[in-house]
């Protein structure tokens, strides 16, 4: 009798341990965004296109913005910005143009994510345009130029004088496999 009731403490153990397992996971982004918020790092971009209002440029700053691109493991594409590279000033509306092809020979999917650098500046970075908006669809051997419309706030703090746009591009082929039609699809 002892050992059935061992039984189910064990099993109402494992239950519960599975049950925590699960919360933390659900709660891991939250607590990921807090922390980064408390320390400053990973300079996440809004996800959505800017749609403020245009403020004034600041002509007495210049700003260099640095342009990075990188492919995730496994992404064949090749992909960069054209330009390493530009001067502005904050308010400034601006454009940059990133090029992909995709060299295989089958059509594929992929998806970028930015990160601006240092991470306390990109609450002032803000796209009004941008390919990390939507999933690009090449097909084999296509190429593409996709532009990234941005404004850098003159609220950003004086002592930065210098900003990273970085993108890491993700392939995400067998992901949407099931939901587009790959071979028909649009080129965003």
């Amino acid at each position: 009798m002892s050992e059935g009731l061992g039984n189910k403490r064990l099993v109402s153990k494992l239950l519960l341990l599975v049950v925590g397992m699960f919360g933390f996971g659900f709660l891991l982004v939250p607590i990921y965004d807090v922390m980064c918020q408390a320390f400053g790092i990973n300079g996440k971009t809004d996800k959505a296109a800017y749609v403020g209002e245009a403020a004034a440029v600041d002509t007495s700053r210049t700003l260099r913005v640095q342009f990075v691109a990188t492919n995730a493991e496994g992404m064949q594409w090749s992909f960069g910005p054209v330009a390493e590279e530009l001067s502005l000033h904050p308010g400034e509306t601006r454009e940059i143009l990133f090029v992909a092809h995709n060299p295989t020979d089958k059509p594929m999917v992929a998806q970028a994510i930015p990160s601006v650098a240092p991470s306390k500046a990109a609450a002032y970075f803000h796209k009004t345009e941008c390919f990390c908006f939507t999933q690009q669809v090449l097909q084999p051997g296509e190429r593409i130029e996709m532009p990234v419309r941005f404004i850098v706030d003159p609220e950003l703090p004086g002592e930065i004088r210098r900003l990273t746009l970085s993108y890491t591009l993700f392939d995400v082929t067998e992901r949407m496999a099931g939901s587009l039609d790959l071979a028909a699809a649009p080129i965003n």
